[in-house]
């Protein structure tokens, strides 16, 4: 368990801490204690992947596990912020199906031993839902319109990922029938 590895499971550990503080209402500060926890859990997958590839520490786990991760938190969060009335389910519904189409696609592709990298769409659009998240969680109302900004953006490189996903591996679909 190399330390890219660990930065990943530290950031999936962080998880039901993050949910905790976001739902309960424990102290007055919650929702910057659950906002802490998602900035140190975001960060950790920025930092596991360059130690990753400057080290060379890239396993398979690595290839599984990060995005994972990252999958996890992000749908963890969005799904929380449904229930605390900051999000359209819809927006979610649009942002989870990706990631479901995608994994999909990729477990398709492994089974015919091909590894499909993740694009800079796919790069730009976790950034994005990261900061949209950031926002929601924040929920501070003088930020509003920008917080609805990069909702929208997240949720448009989501799609726009999407497609550039399938139109770049449209291939790999072919080789499995």
């Amino acid at each position: 368990m190399n330390l890219p590895n660990k930065l990943t499971m530290f950031r999936v550990i962080l998880i039901p801490f993050f949910i905790v503080f976001l739902l309960a209402s424990i102290t007055p500060y919650d929702k910057w204690i659950a906002l802490a926890v998602f900035i140190i859990a975001s960060l950790t997958d920025l930092l596991d992947g360059k130690i990753a590839r400057k080290y060379n520490l890239v396993t398979n786990f690595g290839k599984f596990m990060d995005p994972l991760a990252d999958k996890l938190l992000v749908c963890s969060a969005l799904i929380c912020l449904i229930e605390l009335d900051r999000i359209p389910s819809y927006m979610v519904i649009i942002i989870i199906a990706r990631e479901f189409i995608i994994s999909g696609f990729r477990l398709v592709a492994s089974d015919n031993g091909v590894v499909i990298a993740a694009s800079y769409w796919g790069k730009f659009k976790t950034t994005f839902q990261m900061a949209a998240v950031c926002l929601l969680i924040a929920d501070i109302e003088a930020l509003f319109w920008v917080t609805q900004a990069v909702l929208w953006i997240a949720v448009a490189l989501t799609i726009v990922s999407l497609i550039d996903y399938l139109i770049k591996n449209k291939d790999v679909m072919k080789e499995t029938k």
